[in-house]
């Protein structure tokens, strides 16, 4: 069973990461997290894959992301990511580095590939070293977990403060076969992507070669994974990465390909799922807020302007405490570092109108903060300089973000 996306490509229901051809996944608790959760999982894939990945730009880059560069920059192919939760492996030295590499010729062995089709990468507190013996159990176990039904085991291997699991399938047809693109991602607090998400997998049973895989998925994390924020903290451990695994044997993708765009709208359509959800999902977040900007001069400006609205922590509060504060949202506009036209800036609420080129608008102020209690928020700005557009995702700023984070590791 199948539902409209729109008309380049159908939502998979109950579509996971091992829809695609080829593909299996699960996970297991090894014993990284104190719970009986799933703490550990891995996505393998009966061929090599073609492979991309985008990565933070946090100069504390974790050890597994080092890792599962070196392991695509080989040969710029996977059949086998694996991942743990509940400890990051990150800011840990070159002990960190020998066991993320340790983990990888583990999954190696497990899954009888070569260690440089294997990536690894892990997810939780920063700056404690792994408890090798548990990994090391847990991975020999791993071939025993993974199956074609494994796909929601691996979600909730991934998660840490992360309330629901994170997971989508398209169906789009590509000449006539049909391929599928699926993603599961992670990610609650520590969310200000520069690159990337905290944690995304995606794979596709497309036929398309790695350096089109690679360009595709830098534009697609441009637009979205990178345009959500939840409290301005870019992980040290951020990774989207991608598998294809060409069974669904259509002619080879290309951007001159006739349903390349078809293709393309149903990848980014997962991307943004999966950023939405992680916005959704923040650590104590009771709504999704999405802050459109129109009319800007540039794609740049307009990226920016938006993101800098969506991670203000006063138009976080003012949704929280549905306080329609639209002075908050163009203090915001005003300090994103691109020019602006200050006479020009209109700003809605959803539906209603609270400035009109930069002037207030008298409102219904019920009839706003009832709108503001909902568990979605848009929030419009138009600044009348040009053509370009951007929108960006995130959620309000509530106690128990704090209560969340005041006592993360104890």
């Amino acid at each position: 069973m199948a539902t409209k996306g729109n008309d380049a490509f159908t939502i998979v229901p109950d579509g996971s990461v091992t829809t695609p051809k080829g593909f299996r996944a699960g996970g297991l608790h090894c014993g990284l997290k104190k719970t009986e959760r799933h703490d550990l999982g891995a996505i393998v894939c009966e061929v090599p894959a073609e492979a991309a990945g985008v990565y933070t730009l946090n100069q504390f880059q974790a050890a597994p992301l080092k890792v599962t560069q070196e392991s695509i920059a080989q040969g710029g192919k996977l059949q086998a990511m694996l991942v743990n939760s509940g400890n990051a492996n990150a800011c840990t030295g070159q002990q960190g580095e020998d066991d993320a590499r340790a983990m990888r010729a583990a999954g190696a062995q497990a899954f009888g590939v070569a260690e440089h089709l294997v990536g690894v990468t892990s997810t939780g507190v920063i700056g404690e070293l792994l408890p090798m013996p548990k990994v090391l159990g847990g991975i020999e176990k791993l071939p025993a977990a993974v199956s074609a039904d494994g796909g929601d085991d691996f979600c909730q291997a991934i998660l840490t403060t992360d309330l629901v699991k994170k997971e989508i399938c398209v169906r789009v047809t590509v000449g006539g076969r049909t391929v599928h693109i699926a993603g599961a991602a992670k990610g609650s607090g520590m969310i200000h992507p520069n690159m990337a998400t905290m944690l995304g997998f995606m794979t596709t049973d497309a036929n398309i070669e790695g350096a089109e895989l690679q360009k595709l998925l830098n534009d697609v994390t441009d637009s979205t994974f990178n345009m959500i924020t939840v409290d301005g903290d870019t992980s040290t451990n951020d990774m989207v990465v991608v598998m294809a695994s060409g069974l669904a044997e259509n002619e080879r993708l290309t951007p001159e390909h006739a349903d390349w765009a078809a293709f393309k709208a149903a990848f980014n359509h997962v991307g943004e799922y999966l950023a939405k959800a992680i916005a959704r999902d923040g650590e104590g977040a009771t709504k999704l807020i999405e802050v459109t900007v129109a009319n800007a001069d540039s794609r740049e400006a307009a990226r920016a302007i938006a993101k800098t609205v969506i991670g203000s922590s006063l138009v976080k509060s003012a949704c929280f405490g549905a306080d329609a504060n639209w002075g908050r949202i163009i203090a915001a506009v005003g300090r994103a570092g691109y020019p602006v036209k200050t006479e020009t800036v209109d700003i809605r609420l959803g539906d209603i109108v609270v400035l009109e080129q930069s002037r207030p608008v008298k409102f219904d102020e019920e009839r706003a903060a009832e709108y503001l209690k909902g568990d979605f928020v848009l929030i419009h700005v138009d600044l009348h300089m040009g053509d370009a557009s951007a929108t960006a995702w995130g959620c309000d700023l509530t106690y128990d973000y704090v209560r969340i984070n005041a006592a993360y590791r104890t």
